[in-house]
């Protein structure tokens, strides 16, 4: 790929600021000082700036704790998007929300900006289960378990089976569901005759939240540590 791609892949500079860095000799490919943006090297290759080495990096994952109050998109008129917590040194990256949490849901988002990322955890033909805590304002119950794992019609889809567990306090659940319709919990309770009176995502597939992380803080994390969700756990 060309320099001036490599560079600005990885990091905040524009390709303005990558010309006028390799006009001044601050751009060295290998221990030899780059002479033009345009020429061609591997991402193997050893690139500094003013000796500091230059790691490319082409995707970017993030897991964020999203608090209440943010929506789940890059940009809105009225309400505060998920991406305004995103730090200044990921800003490059334009990186998005993968899937998508209510206003009032807290808990795992994975940011990045890897669209063949995306598609494999929302797909719900990849049957990667999303987990959720959940309090109701009444007791869950026995019969509740069985109508979850029936599935459940709705006018625009079928869920399929989905998971429920019954804690100690019976007003508190754990809830897993393979697709992420819309309000899809939420709707799904009501069917039962509870409400959700708090709603928590805590893992998507094998990748949990972590317990350090608080709410509006973030993470990034590895490749390989990202393929774990993709792993079905039926």
């Amino acid at each position: 790929m060309r320099l001036d791609k490599y560079i600005s892949d990885s990091t905040p500079y524009s390709r303005k600021e990558i010309k006028k860095l390799i006009k001044e000799g601050a751009v060295a490919v290998n221990d030899i000082t780059a002479a033009k943006p345009d020429i061609q090297i591997c991402e193997n290759d050893d690139v500094t700036i003013n000796g500091e080495a230059v790691n490319y990096t082409k995707y970017v994952y993030l897991i964020m704790n999203k608090p209440q109050g943010y929506i789940s998109a890059t940009e809105d008129r009225h309400y505060k998007v998920v991406t305004e917590l995103v730090p200044e040194k990921y800003a490059h990256y334009n990186v998005f929300p993968v899937g998508r949490l209510d206003i009032d849901t807290e808990g795992l988002l994975i940011l990045t900006n890897d669209g063949a990322l995306d598609h494999a955890v929302t797909s719900p033909k990849k049957n990667v289960y999303k987990r959720y805590f959940a309090r109701l304002d009444r007791s869950a119950e026995k019969k509740d378990i069985e109508s979850f794992a029936a599935g459940m019609k709705f006018k625009e889809f079928t869920s399929k089976p989905a998971r429920l567990e019954i804690c100690d306090d019976p007003h508190e659940v754990y809830v897993e569901i393979a697709e992420g319709k819309y309000h899809q919990v939420k709707r799904m309770f009501e069917r039962v005759g509870k409400t959700v009176v708090y709603l928590k995502r805590t893992a998507i597939g094998r990748l949990a939240l972590p317990e350090e992380l608080k709410p509006g803080e973030l993470v990034e994390i590895d490749k390989n540590e990202i393929v774990m969700l993709l792993e079905t756990n039926k």
